[in-house]
């Protein structure tokens, strides 16, 4: 049977403008549906294009339409969290002929033993030179630098260590948990099923994780930057530097600094008037 005609099946690749797309991450490696294209692609998005919320504390919503994220993403230069990036990933994979499929992650890093919903955008895609299962996910903000394949068992991206486990779920179903290292060990990341979403199912979550006051991306901001050697957060007020032995360091800022910081570290430029409403948005009383 055939798919209906919505667009929201696809993922809009035949729209993208490729050649900004691959300047804008650095990418200058063949144009084809290959496994060394596809690690050549993770590490330059996941490198080159910071997770940020910024707009979300500025009181702007965020549209998941492809002509936005290349007005933000690639041609304004700036950042975004997983939907964002992953939306804009995915077009540049189906343009490209990859077989891409969206899969949704139930975080668990850092809630306790409360139940998130799954938010998290990240994605499956196949080539056209080898029969694995790859699963990508530029939209963490904090790696992995590579594709892994979907096999339970330990990887590398760089220096940084992960860890993908195969469990049984509810109602006997697959289930598979993906955990990294860092400064308290290995830590559970997330986990996740193989159900395939669309862009209205993106739509939804992005709704839930933009709006809600139960969403940990509308209270402060939260800003990420990935590199082989070291991982930034800016957190509030909070700048956390860590590296792939565990090891790491944290400062607090004063709201003043966050327009330099942001740009220094983030490589995210605020105009003037973004700059000062971020330090005097109500998070900075709260």
């Amino acid at each position: 049977m055939s798919k209906p005609a919505d667009p929201a099946y696809h993922w809009n690749g035949a729209d993208l403008d490729l050649d900004a797309y691959l300047a804008r991450i650095g990418f200058d490696g063949e144009r084809a549906p290959t496994v060394r294209t596809l690690h050549e692609l993770v590490r330059a998005h996941t490198t080159a294009i910071p997770f940020e919320n910024l707009e979300i504390i500025l009181g702007r919503s965020i549209p998941l339409d492809l002509a936005t994220l290349q007005d933000k993403l690639v041609r304004r230069r700036r950042g975004g969290y997983c939907y964002e990036n992953v939306g804009l990933f995915a077009a540049a994979l189906e343009r490209l002929g990859f077989g891409v499929t969206g899969l949704s992650g139930r975080v668990s890093m850092g809630a306790g033993t409360a139940l998130r919903p799954a938010t998290h955008a990240l994605l499956r895609v196949t080539t056209a030179d080898d029969d694995r299962v790859w699963l990508c996910d530029v939209g963490f903000g904090a790696g992995p630098l590579v594709p892994f394949e979907l096999s339970a068992g330990e990887f590398t991206g760089g220096d940084w260590q992960f860890r993908l486990e195969s469990r049984r779920g509810e109602l006997d179903s697959d289930l598979w948990v993906l955990h990294q290292f860092g400064r308290d060990g290995w830590i559970d990341r997330y986990s996740f099923t193989l159900n395939p979403q669309y862009g209205i199912d993106y739509a939804v979550g992005n709704h839930f994780v933009s709006t809600s006051p139960r969403s940990p991306f509308t209270t402060r901001p939260f800003v990420q930057r990935f590199h082989p050697e070291a991982h930034h957060v800016l957190d509030g007020t909070t700048l956390v530097t860590e590296y792939p032995d565990g090891t790491g360091n944290t400062r607090e800022l004063e709201p003043t600094e966050l327009p330099k910081v942001l740009a220094e570290v983030f490589d995210i430029d605020l105009t003037e008037a973004d700059a000062a409403a971020l330090a005097n948005a109500p998070w900075i009383r709260d």
